[in-house]
Formats: C-alpha cells, sequence, structure tokens
C-alpha cells in the first residue's frame, strides 16, 4: 500500500497547490465563491484519500446558525468542509501551524484563545462572524479523542447562543462523526487510531500510516436543531444535551445500531449540502 500512500500523497499536494492561488484570489476580492470553493476542495481531497461518508440528517439552512460536532482527526475538517459551506473555530496555535495554519486562515477559520481570560474575545469574533450572516463549526471538546467516545463539552464556546444575532436567536445543530468501517467491514477499536489523531502523536507519520490503510467509511450524523432557550437559557446546560445527544449518535453508528441505509459517496450529497 505504500505505492497507494504515495500517489494519494502526490496528487493531494499538488491538487492544494493549484487551489491555493485561486482562494487566496477570492478571499482579497471578498467573492461569495470563497466559501464554495473549500467546500469543492474538500471534497476532492476526501476523495483522494479514501473517505466515503454515510450521511444522516442533513445541515441546518437556519441562520445565525452554530454546528458542534465531536472530534477525533484532522479528517473531521475534511468531511465537515465538505458538507458544510461555513468557518471553522479552532485553537488560535493552529494559525502558527506551517502550511495547515495557511490552509486554515484561507478557509476564513476564526481563531480562538481558550485562556478563560480571553473567553470575552472569542465571543465577540464569534458573534462578529454570525453577525455577518457565516455559519459557523465548533469542535467543544477543545481536542481529539480517540474515537470510541466523545470527551465533555467546554462550555465557554456555547456562550454565544445566549445572545440573539439581528434579533434572532442563534440555532445550534448537533453533529456525530463516528470512524465505523474499513474495506467494507465494521472498524475495530484497534483500527480506529490509524484514523484518529490524538494524544502525542506525530502528525506526518500519522498521516503517511492513514494514507497507507486503504478506505474508510465515516458515518456523518445531523440531529435536529434547537436554541438554548429550549434547555433552559443556560450554556452548561445547553453544553450537556448537545454532548448526550452526539455522543448518543457516535455509540450508535460504533455498535451498528444505525438504521440500514444505502452508503451515499460524495457526488450523491448534493441535497444535504447547505447553500
Amino acid at each position: 500500500m505504500i505505492f497507494v500512500a504515495l500517489i494519494r500523497a502526490l496528487i493531494y499536494v499538488g491538487f492544494t497547490l493549484v487551489c491555493l492561488p485561486i482562494q487566496v484570489v477570492l478571499v482579497v476580492f471578498g467573492a461569495k465563491a470563497s466559501h464554495a470553493f473549500p467546500q469543492f476542495y474538500h471534497r476532492i481531497v476526501l476523495r483522494v484519500m479514501g473517505i466515503k461518508l454515510d450521511i444522516r440528517g442533513r445541515p441546518s439552512r437556519k441562520r445565525p446558525c452554530i454546528y458542534v460536532s465531536n472530534h477525533s482527526s484532522y479528517l473531521d475538517i475534511e468531511i465537515l468542509g465538505a458538507l458544510i459551506r461555513g468557518s471553522f473555530v479552532a485553537k488560535s496555535e493552529i494559525g502558527d501551524w506551517p502550511f495547515f495554519g495557511t490552509l486554515a486562515k484561507l478557509q476564513r477559520t476564526v481563531f480562538v484563545d481558550r485562556r478563560r481570560s480571553q473567553a470575552g474575545k472569542h465571543k465577540t469574533a464569534i458573534e462578529e462572524r454570525l453577525e455577518a450572516g457565516e455559519r459557523l463549526i465548533l469542535f467543544p471538546e477543545g481536542t481529539t479523542s480517540d474515537g470510541n467516545r466523545v470527551l465533555p463539552f467546554k462550555r465557554a464556546l456555547f456562550a454565544t447562543a445566549q445572545q440573539k444575532v439581528g434579533g434572532n436567536p442563534v440555532m445550534v445543530q448537533p453533529i456525530s462523526i463516528a470512524y465505523s468501517g474499513f474495506s467494507n467491514l465494521p472498524m475495530d477499536r484497534d483500527m480506529r487510531p490509524v484514523y484518529a489523531w490524538y494524544g502525542d502523536m506525530d502528525l506526518l507519520p500519522h498521516v503517511w500510516d492513514m494514507l497507507k490503510a486503504g478506505t474508510a467509511t465515516v458515518v456523518v450524523q445531523f440531529h435536529p436543531t434547537l436554541t438554548i432557550e429550549e434547555v433552559g437559557d443556560d450554556r452548561r446546560a445547553l453544553a450537556e444535551y448537545c454532548h448526550t445527544v452526539v455522543n448518543d449518535g457516535v455509540m450508535a453508528a460504533l455498535t451498528g445500531r444505525l438504521p440500514p441505509r444505502r452508503q451515499r459517496g460524495l457526488g450523491r450529497f448534493k441535497k444535504a449540502r447547505a447553500n
């Protein structure tokens, strides 16, 4: 599989280098396509990396809206970027990463300092983007997990849901991502770390092992939206509710308790995209 991994890596790098200047131009000139082009880019990257998606539900089209998802791999960025026309919220140090930091900036990622003393600043940055009509994607675990469980959600990032944007409540949509299949067979706990990147794993060796592995199936579930008022106008309660919904979705996917459904490829989820 080394040959396959090498081909995948070369295609990924070549395709990215072609797309980078295009996105730079779109961002500089403020073109609406600067939001759509990354979605196209992520869809192609998923194909190159051998990631198949089994999609349940659909992204909310309501605004203002934030999407909250569990997080176990850098592949989650490609997956949600392919399905949602929006921007990510990420910890500030990612902006300093070579290459990947540049990619994040070109997708207009909101970088936040997770220190409690900076909570007001990142809350304001998120609200400004929502007021501009953008959709934002959050990973409230604050780090990546091993893919077998969902870590507790940090409630600080849910503070924005307590505000009204343009007089409208902020909609929150929980999303579950589960790495459930490998080469058309169920993925076991020993195989999942090939795709889950967590702890002190080095990035580039992990990417290389992932590219050599084969084809993975990822279940993505878009759960019903809600507002903070529906759980008592309490960000702690909202964080706990979303965690429960996301965790239940992940466990259902990993244990095969989802209803039978034919797998859908990237070319077939036009109806599930957020325009």
